[in-house]
């Protein structure tokens, strides 16, 4: 039993890229903001449980090669992602401190469809586009149409700004899937009360929408890949350290806007070949667990977001394999029904915390003897032993030394991102 756990290798990246001429680079899809929401919709936002992630502004450059490499670790068995030094992977933590979106809610479930978009849009934005594709309408309308709003605005105006913003950085950047810049009115029937919608678990809608782009991207065909990126590449340079590039400001809050600033990329590998080795040869002895704990994090983290840590720590259902064929061409499916097992879990999810003292010192992050096992069935090298003996063959060029004074947000990864555009998983890392 414990040697099929690892079964899929067949369709895996990683068993082709080996023998690949040229590696494979994801094309990794983001629609920044241009920048954070009027402060005249203050008083909205923050109800709907969108406050924090707005303050995000323009966001970072996605680093393609970085995100690529991560996906060939991506195991699709267990939603983990293997490394010489074990088993971890994105937390209900990672989402509620990179990103601040709330998490201790119900389930975001719904149906699909609507009786008539266009009524929906007049009754909720005030307008109508001129093409609606099957509930998808273009990102560009959303801005052409909402401007931000003036002093003399109506407070009906201002509802509608808030719900188009919202409903763009949704898709844009929260959840981004294949479509670029489409986003689907699905999400605005959930921004009809604002309260309401501050009730729900966005958080855990987001990293299940991550963890499916992820499975799909680790198949060797896939050429692109959705998601919130920006939460995936921060966190890996939260527990990479040798990934990392060098920043001279203090740690701000959201901790995913520390690469929004000025950064040295010098030594950092610019090749998808240095970073997979990289991983081989420095994960085990340099792997962060526990990033958060720095004294300098906690001190900029509001005291609202330890009022319950409980909840970073749940265990739900893994989705299904066969479960991950569902999606919107289903319109008519009643979800909440369909999902109506998993959705009782979620709405239960204290009843599912491990009884155990959290892990929180590395020598303690797993067992050995759950290590002979993974060493033996897990992936935890991609490279023979001796391709993780060679040096990495070419590091950056320096750029330039870091001008405080002056703003370089085009200074970063080589590979600059393409502006476009379940139920809920979670499992504890470090897993043992």
């Amino acid at each position: 039993m414990a040697r099929e756990l690892i079964r899929l290798d067949k369709k895996h990246i990683f068993v082709d890229q080996m023998t690949m001429s040229v590696d494979r680079v994801l094309q990794c899809d983001i629609r920044n903001m241009f920048g954070p929401p009027s402060p005249l919709i203050e008083n909205y936002s923050p109800e709907a449980g969108f406050w924090h992630v707005a303050t995000i502004g323009r966001g970072c450059k996605l680093d393609s090669k970085l995100i690529s490499a991560l996906v060939e670790r991506w195991r699709l068995e267990t939603y983990t992602f293997h490394l010489p030094c074990g088993e971890c992977t994105i937390t209900l933590e990672d989402v509620h401190l990179q990103v601040g979106l709330p998490l201790d809610g119900y389930a975001v479930t719904g149906f699909a469809s609507s009786t008539d978009w266009e009524a929906m849009c007049y009754e909720l934005l005030g307008a109508i586009p001129d093409k609606i594709n099957g509930g998808r309408i273009e990102m560009g309308w959303l801005r052409d149409t909402f401007p931000e709003p003036n002093n003399d605005s109506t407070e009906l105006e201002r509802i509608r700004y808030a719900r188009a913003y919202i409903l763009e950085m949704i898709e844009g950047y929260l959840m981004t899937n294949l479509s670029r810049n489409l986003v689907h009115l699905r999400w605005l029937l959930k921004l009809v009360d604002f309260r309401a919608a501050g009730e729900l678990s966005w958080g855990s809608t987001m990293l299940a929408t991550l963890y499916k782009e992820m499975r799909g991207a680790t198949r060797p065909n896939k050429a692109k890949i959705g998601g919130c990126l920006s939460l995936l590449q921060s966190r890996a340079r939260f527990r990479f350290p040798f990934l990392c590039p060098r920043v001279d400001h203090p740690y701000t809050f959201l901790l995913i806007t520390r690469w929004n600033h000025s950064a040295s990329y010098v030594e950092i590998p610019t090749s998808l070949e240095d970073i997979r080795l990289l991983l081989d040869q420095r994960s085990e002895a340099e792997f962060q667990w526990t990033p958060y704990e720095d004294p300098a994090i906690w001190a900029v983290i509001p005291h609202e977001f330890f009022q319950n840590p409980n909840v970073w720590h749940v265990n739900v259902p893994l989705v299904f394999d066969e479960e991950h064929k569902v999606d919107l061409r289903q319109l008519h499916t009643d979800w909440p029904r369909f999902w109506s097992h998993y959705i009782e879990m979620w709405e239960t999810q204290y009843d599912y915390i491990p009884t155990r003292e959290p892990i929180i010192i590395p020598e303690l992050a797993c067992v050995a003897e759950y290590m002979s096992w993974f060493k033996i069935h897990g992936k935890p090298y991609l490279l023979l032993e001796d391709e993780r003996r060679r040096q990495i063959h070419a590091q950056r060029e320096r750029q330039g030394l870091l001008n405080p004074r002056r703003r370089d947000d085009d200074a970063g990864p080589s590979a600059a991102p393409t502006q476009s555009s379940s139920p809920t998983v979670q499992r504890m890392t470090p897993t043992s």
